[in-house]
Protein backbone atom coordinates (compact mmCIF):
# COMPACT_ATOMS: atom_id res chain seq x y z
CA UNK A 1 0.00 0.00 0.00
CA UNK A 2 2.39 2.70 0.94
CA UNK A 3 6.13 3.13 -0.39
CA UNK A 4 8.95 2.29 2.13
CA UNK A 5 9.96 5.62 1.33
CA UNK A 6 6.97 7.93 2.62
CA UNK A 7 6.86 5.74 5.87
CA UNK A 8 10.70 6.16 6.34
CA UNK A 9 10.07 10.49 5.85
CA UNK A 10 7.51 10.06 8.09
CA UNK A 11 8.97 8.89 10.85
CA UNK A 12 12.56 10.58 10.41
CA UNK A 13 9.92 13.83 10.50
CA UNK A 14 9.45 12.49 13.90
CA UNK A 15 5.62 12.82 12.84
CA UNK A 16 4.64 9.93 15.52
CA UNK A 17 3.86 11.13 19.06
CA UNK A 18 3.36 8.86 21.86
CA UNK A 19 1.78 10.73 25.02
CA UNK A 20 -2.12 11.84 26.40
CA UNK A 21 -4.09 12.84 22.87
CA UNK A 22 -7.10 14.53 22.12
CA UNK A 23 -7.85 13.85 18.56
CA UNK A 24 -9.96 16.61 16.18
CA UNK A 25 -12.94 13.91 16.60
CA UNK A 26 -12.70 14.48 20.52
CA UNK A 27 -11.53 11.06 21.05
CA UNK A 28 -8.60 9.99 23.12
CA UNK A 29 -5.47 8.64 21.60
CA UNK A 30 -2.19 7.21 23.12
CA UNK A 31 -0.46 8.21 19.45
CA UNK A 32 -0.75 11.42 17.33
CA UNK A 33 -0.10 12.09 14.18
CA UNK A 34 1.61 15.39 12.98
CA UNK A 35 1.17 15.50 9.43
CA UNK A 36 1.23 18.59 9.82
CA UNK A 37 5.08 19.10 10.90
CA UNK A 38 6.13 16.89 8.69
CA UNK A 39 4.39 18.58 5.33
CA UNK A 40 6.86 21.58 6.42
CA UNK A 41 9.52 19.77 4.61
CA UNK A 42 9.18 20.04 0.87
CA UNK A 43 10.60 17.00 -0.17
CA UNK A 44 7.67 15.30 2.29
CA UNK A 45 5.39 17.15 1.14
CA UNK A 46 6.30 16.58 -2.54
CA UNK A 47 6.37 13.17 -2.06
CA UNK A 48 2.95 12.78 -0.57
CA UNK A 49 1.24 14.95 -3.41
CA UNK A 50 3.23 12.26 -5.85
CA UNK A 51 1.73 9.60 -4.20
CA UNK A 52 -1.47 10.69 -3.54
CA UNK A 53 -1.59 11.31 -7.93
CA UNK A 54 -0.61 8.01 -8.22
CA UNK A 55 -4.09 6.61 -6.27
CA UNK A 56 -5.73 8.99 -8.56
CA UNK A 57 -5.48 11.15 -11.25
CA UNK A 58 -9.49 11.38 -12.14
CA UNK A 59 -10.91 14.68 -10.90
CA UNK A 60 -11.00 18.42 -12.65
CA UNK A 61 -9.64 20.62 -8.87
CA UNK A 62 -8.05 19.14 -5.97
CA UNK A 63 -9.63 20.40 -2.31
CA UNK A 64 -8.78 20.74 0.74
CA UNK A 65 -10.35 21.29 4.37
CA UNK A 66 -8.68 24.32 5.96
CA UNK A 67 -5.56 23.82 7.86
CA UNK A 68 -4.34 20.50 7.07
CA UNK A 69 -5.87 19.65 3.97
CA UNK A 70 -4.73 23.13 2.17
CA UNK A 71 -0.79 22.48 2.09
CA UNK A 72 -1.58 18.88 -0.03
CA UNK A 73 -4.21 20.39 -1.99
CA UNK A 74 -1.68 23.48 -3.28
CA UNK A 75 1.08 20.40 -3.34
CA UNK A 76 -1.29 18.28 -5.88
CA UNK A 77 -2.48 21.18 -7.54
CA UNK A 78 1.33 22.19 -8.44
CA UNK A 79 2.08 18.53 -9.27
CA UNK A 80 -1.33 17.92 -11.29
CA UNK A 81 -1.10 21.30 -12.94
CA UNK A 82 -5.15 21.44 -11.86
CA UNK A 83 -6.77 24.03 -9.93
CA UNK A 84 -6.92 23.71 -5.97
CA UNK A 85 -10.30 24.57 -3.59
CA UNK A 86 -9.84 25.37 -0.36
CA UNK A 87 -12.55 25.07 2.48
CA UNK A 88 -13.19 27.15 5.13
CA UNK A 89 -14.62 25.68 8.85
CA UNK A 90 -16.36 28.60 9.34
CA UNK A 91 -17.13 31.80 7.43
CA UNK A 92 -15.11 34.84 7.86
CA UNK A 93 -17.26 38.00 9.41
CA UNK A 94 -15.84 40.37 6.80
CA UNK A 95 -15.44 40.41 2.63
CA UNK A 96 -16.66 37.40 0.87
CA UNK A 97 -18.47 34.86 3.03
CA UNK A 98 -18.54 31.61 1.17
CA UNK A 99 -16.70 28.49 2.86
CA UNK A 100 -15.45 27.50 -0.39
CA UNK A 101 -12.94 29.63 -2.46
CA UNK A 102 -12.33 28.62 -5.54
CA UNK A 103 -14.68 27.33 -8.72
CA UNK A 104 -16.41 23.35 -8.06
CA UNK A 105 -19.72 23.74 -9.61
CA UNK A 106 -20.37 20.63 -11.93
CA UNK A 107 -16.59 19.46 -11.18
CA UNK A 108 -15.02 16.60 -10.29
CA UNK A 109 -13.72 16.94 -6.43
CA UNK A 110 -10.95 15.38 -5.25
CA UNK A 111 -10.94 16.06 -1.25
CA UNK A 112 -7.38 15.15 0.61
CA UNK A 113 -6.65 15.04 3.92
CA UNK A 114 -3.99 15.03 6.19
CA UNK A 115 -4.99 12.24 8.53
CA UNK A 116 -8.35 10.75 9.10
CA UNK A 117 -10.29 9.41 11.95
CA UNK A 118 -13.79 9.27 12.45
CA UNK A 119 -14.27 10.79 8.86
CA UNK A 120 -15.86 14.22 10.22
CA UNK A 121 -13.55 16.24 8.43
CA UNK A 122 -13.80 15.12 5.40
CA UNK A 123 -17.77 14.31 5.89
CA UNK A 124 -17.79 17.97 6.30
CA UNK A 125 -15.85 18.98 3.21
CA UNK A 126 -17.39 16.84 1.23
CA UNK A 127 -21.06 18.30 1.93
CA UNK A 128 -19.53 21.91 1.59
CA UNK A 129 -18.28 20.97 -1.61
CA UNK A 130 -21.71 19.06 -3.02
CA UNK A 131 -24.16 21.93 -1.65
CA UNK A 132 -22.00 24.31 -4.10
CA UNK A 133 -22.34 21.96 -6.94
CA UNK A 134 -19.26 19.51 -6.80
CA UNK A 135 -19.11 16.11 -7.70
CA UNK A 136 -17.38 14.35 -5.27
CA UNK A 137 -16.21 10.53 -4.93
CA UNK A 138 -13.26 9.82 -3.50
CA UNK A 139 -11.03 11.10 -0.71
CA UNK A 140 -7.21 10.57 -0.19
CA UNK A 141 -5.69 10.53 3.39
CA UNK A 142 -1.75 10.56 3.86
CA UNK A 143 -2.95 8.74 7.10
CA UNK A 144 -5.68 6.17 8.00
CA UNK A 145 -6.55 5.44 12.17
CA UNK A 146 -8.67 3.17 10.83
CA UNK A 147 -11.34 4.15 13.43
CA UNK A 148 -14.73 4.37 11.11
CA UNK A 149 -13.62 6.52 8.28
CA UNK A 150 -14.16 4.48 5.70
CA UNK A 151 -17.67 3.19 6.94
CA UNK A 152 -18.72 7.37 7.37
CA UNK A 153 -17.39 7.80 3.86
CA UNK A 154 -19.03 4.60 2.32
CA UNK A 155 -22.35 5.89 3.54
CA UNK A 156 -21.72 9.30 1.81
CA UNK A 157 -20.69 7.03 -1.60
CA UNK A 158 -17.30 7.82 -1.51
CA UNK A 159 -13.93 6.11 -1.59
CA UNK A 160 -11.57 6.38 0.63
CA UNK A 161 -7.74 5.50 0.18
CA UNK A 162 -5.61 5.95 2.25
CA UNK A 163 -1.55 6.58 1.56
CA UNK A 164 -0.43 4.53 4.70
CA UNK A 165 -2.61 3.16 7.88
CA UNK A 166 -1.69 3.87 10.96
CA UNK A 167 -0.72 0.22 11.85
CA UNK A 168 1.46 0.26 8.99
CA UNK A 169 3.10 3.55 10.35
CA UNK A 170 3.52 1.63 13.47
CA UNK A 171 5.53 -1.47 12.65
CA UNK A 172 9.03 -1.25 12.42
Amino acid sequence: MVTATLREMLISAEAIRFGDFTLASGRKSKVYIDIKKAITDPAILKKIASEILIKNTDFDAVAGVAVGGVPLAVSVSLTSEKPYVIIRKEQKGHGLTSLIIGEVTGKRILLVEDVTTSGGSAVFGIEQLRSAGAIVKNVITVVDRNEGAEKKLQNLDITLKSLVSIQELMNE
